[in-house]
């Protein structure tokens, strides 16, 4: 037994004397990344892709984040960030957050709780400035007012609503300056993050460098992140084989294309994580026919789910509803409870058959075929599904042609629903929820794309929202996705598992398994070389 403990002691005070990461980082380099993309501005709160939230996100701060060497994000894993501490009152109605001391934003002006105010006041349209997208604007419905005073904060709501917290911890939720204009911030953001903004040049790249001035002792160990903008995948994929670049753009491999890379470059590291990112079905309600509740029930009746995850991802993908399925997601619902869903049960044939018997009623068949166009963003995570969904819709007696539209012009399409039926890529900014539902589900929402709107379902949604039981909530929110699905409110495909590769020269990153939008601050990343 002695010599059990001794050996115990021993192990221990080993571990103690071992470096940790933070103490053999080194310092100085720039990480190399590519991206396929050239988002429409650098402004975190006016875009929602991941080619312009994945960079920029190193360039701020939120007031809580969740930690970013964990995985999985759930509430016990939000940490501080620009507030110390946070505190609810009696009926969580209130919010109030500690501010830290001693921020500065980049151009060297003090943060202040005002900025804070600024920001939240700016995504409800109540400041004089007007942000010209407002994408998650439907996160704060709930928000009635944010009062400062002195070097706190606080968030008001209309009612309770346990996981507001989790919304502000999101990579979507940075804080702006009050002193900059939303114009300046489109093209020039300042932040109060560990990198600074250095240039963006559409079509070519956005570059970042150290701030050597940031509050977090020690932080960052980067001096810079390039990434450079390539459209061609292929090409973009060469060049990291052959050691242009340290990364991959986050969750932009496929399974296939991960297996070519391992092949040609055996050193490669690479994590295949689910995104919290479904590929679904928009479906233009207000336009005939789609406009029949029943059309649009048998274009559900005719996807084969499993066909997308096995010729896309070779079998590496989650069929899934609304919320990202277990055991990564926090808020999916059982395989049990998916299979009773319209389009879930998986004999094809016998869904099609029931399809088809829809169109036939609507007076379609072989001799008279619905013609329409497939409108998709013009990047390969949107293109290569849709060919295969214009297959599925063969088989019911619907033509469709593809129709891709540049990046810049995708999400004012289907604002002003200027499209018949799309092939959508919805990745949550947080993995609730209150981001879900509300974002891409609730009446009036700009990302609400189809314009589905039940207010009943909407009251579900505030009641599940108010609920402080987080096993009641949880079936509460499998009862409104089954509802959800049951309506056709917006039909899911698959849920995406993608690869992240990196040379094995980069340390220090973490790749979340329920957010592509998380996990970017990038002040722990560093480069052994």
């Amino acid at each position: 037994m002695y010599r059990f403990l001794l050996q115990c002691a021993a192990v221990g005070l080993m571990a103690l004397l071992a470096p940790t990461p933070a103490s053999a980082a080194k310092k100085g380099g720039v990480l190399r990344v590519y991206q396929y993309d050239s988002p429409a501005s650098m402004s975190i709160h006016e875009e929602a892709l991941n080619s312009a939230q994945n960079p920029i996100m190193a360039v701020f701060n939120n007031l809580v984040i969740f930690k970013q060497d964990v995985p999985q994000n759930r509430m016990d894993t939000i940490a501080p960030d620009l507030a110390t501490k946070w505190s609810w009152n009696t009926d969580m109605t209130e919010l109030t957050f500690q501010l830290r001391h001693g921020v500065s934003w980049h151009d060297g002006k003090p943060l202040t709780a005002a900025d804070v105010k600024c920001t939240w006041d700016l995504i409800l349209g109540k400041g004089t400035d007007k942000l010209r997208a407002n994408p998650r604007k439907a996160w704060y419905r709930n928000l009635e007012a944010i009062s400062t005073k002195g070097d706190t904060v606080t968030f008001r709501l209309k009612r309770r609503q346990p996981a507001f917290i989790a919304l502000l911890a999101s990579g979507y939720s940075p804080v702006y300056p009050c002193h900059v204009s939303p114009q300046t911030m489109r093209q020039h953001p300042i932040g109060t993050g560990p990198f600074k903004f250095v240039s963006y040049k559409p079509n070519e790249s956005i570059k970042l460098e150290r701030n050597a001035q940031y509050w977090k002792e020690g932080r960052p160990y980067l001096d810079g992140i390039e990434w450079t903008i390539i459209p061609n995948r292929s090409t973009a994929i060469l060049a990291f084989i052959a050691g242009k670049f340290d990364l991959t753009f986050p969750f932009g491999i496929t399974v296939p294309l991960m297996k070519n890379i391992k092949a040609q470059a055996p050193e490669t590291v690479c994590d295949v994580e689910p995104a919290n990112q479904s590929t679904n079905l928009i479906v233009n309600r207000d336009a005939p026919p789609f406009d029949s509740p029943e059309i649009r029930r048998a274009i559900a009746l005719a996807l084969d789910r499993k066909s997308f995850i096995d010729i896309l991802a070779e079998g590496q993908g989650d069929i899934g509803s609304a919320m990202q399925p277990p055991p990564q997601g926090v808020w999916g619902m059982p395989a049990e409870m998916l299979t009773t869903l319209p389009g879930y049960d998986p004999d094809v044939g016998k869904n099609r058959a029931e399809a088809r018997n829809i169109m036939e009623k609507a007076g379609y068949g072989p001799n008279k075929r619905l013609a329409v166009k497939v409108s998709v963003r013009n990047t390969p995570p949107f293109r290569d599904p849709a060919v295969i969904l214009i297959d599925h819709l063969r088989e019911i007696y619907i033509d469709g042609e593809l129709e891709t539209v540049e990046t810049a012009n995708w999400f004012p399409k289907v604002y002003r629903k200027d499209y018949k039926v799309g092939l959508n890529l919805t990745g949550a900014g947080v993995d609730d929820p209150d981001a879900q539902f509300y974002e891409n589900y609730a009446c009036g929402s700009d990302r609400n794309y189809t314009g589905y709107c039940n207010p009943e379902i909407d009251k579900l949604f505030d009641q599940q929202s108010m609920e402080r039981d987080q096993e009641k909530r949880r079936h509460l929110v499998w009862d409104i996705d089954k509802k959800l699905q049951e309506d056709g409110a917006r039909p899911i495909l698959y849920h995406n598992r993608f690869a992240t590769c990196w040379q094995p020269q980069l340390k220090g990153l973490t790749i979340m398994t329920n957010s592509l939008f998380n996990g970017w601050r990038m002040e722990d990343v560093w480069l052994d070389r």
